[in-house]
């Protein structure tokens, strides 16, 4: 009995189902790049979005599934004006792992490939059409509070779960499609290998034989973002790491690349929340 209050205690606090429209998304405001500890589902309703995740982009339409799991950087860029509409869920793993048993493991969809890649799920338009019925149900439940529906919320959110799971696991399904642009590939795996080197603009330039001014031009394309925007996320999704390990602010701050402290607690703080110390309080209560 002690185990279900505390599963069900879950979806009060820390479980989020949220719909959000965005009229006119090329002139509102930024949208930076996301990183959180959460695991994450992403539905798309409406909009000419590109989604980009790690080093992979995603032409999507509506309907489409996005699973993002904790320290994958994220963020949609758009194609056209017209409204953006999606449902976001956000829940911790050990939600996951208590739904879970050997074999039957719901993080699966998550953890059973490589870090940015295959995030879009590959189901058919029935399944779509299926699994967003669930999702507009427990956005119901979460924006409408009455009594039991903590025990709705976890019913629908478990058969929503080994639904996404069994259309994960199919393996006679093609891989998902996504954009690469094949002379930014390779400098976001440099990127990705040498967080703690100097990955200034005129590093990249010589190294890769490209100007700056097109390689910013390609990535604000693919991304809607800047390539400093970026590392900085990238550098703060590696300090979060070696936080967590146990190591120093500083030691953290040093190992990601980052030559001052003092901006590194600012930009800590930006993506986070958090300075350093109260993000290793907090993760560790």
């Amino acid at each position: 009995m002690g185990d279900l209050l505390y599963m069900l205690s879950f979806f009060n606090t820390g479980f989020q189902c949220i719909k959000t429209k965005t009229e006119n998304p090329l002139d509102s405001v930024k949208f930076d790049f996301h990183l959180h500890d959460d695991y994450e589902i992403f539905i798309l309703l409406s909009g000419d979005v590109r989604y980009f995740i790690e080093k992979n982009s995603y032409e999507l339409v509506p309907g489409d599934i996005l699973l993002i799991r904790p320290g994958e950087i994220h963020k949609a860029a758009f194609t056209s004006n017209e409204t953006y509409e999606r449902i976001v869920c956000n829940f911790p793993g050990e939600l996951l792992n208590m739904l879970s048993e050997d074999g039957h493991v719901l993080s699966k969809c998550y953890t059973d490939r490589p870090h940015g890649e295959k995030n879009k799920l590959l189901s058919n338009d029935d399944e779509k059409n299926e699994l967003l019925a669930s999702f507009e149900k427990m956005v119901m439940l979460k924006t409408y509070p009455q009594l039991w529906n903590p025990q709705m919320l976890l019913a629908v959110f478990i058969e929503t779960m080994v639904k996404i799971n069994r259309i994960f696991a199919d393996e006679t399904r093609s891989s998902p499609s996504h954009l690469q642009h094949r002379k930014l590939k390779p400098i976001l795996d440099y990127i990705d290998s040498n967080l703690n080197k100097d990955l200034s603009l005129k590093t990249l330039q010589k190294k890769f034989f490209i100007s700056g001014s097109y390689l910013c031009q390609i990535f604000k394309q693919t991304t809607g973002s800047t390539l400093h925007e970026y590392i900085v996320y990238k550098r703060i999704s590696r300090a979060k790491q070696y936080l967590m390990n146990g190591e120093s602010a500083s030691n953290a701050a040093y190992k990601s690349g980052f030559s001052d402290y003092s901006n590194f607690v600012r930009a800590f703080r930006k993506v986070t929340g958090y300075s350093p110390r109260e993000y290793t309080k907090q993760a560790l209560l």
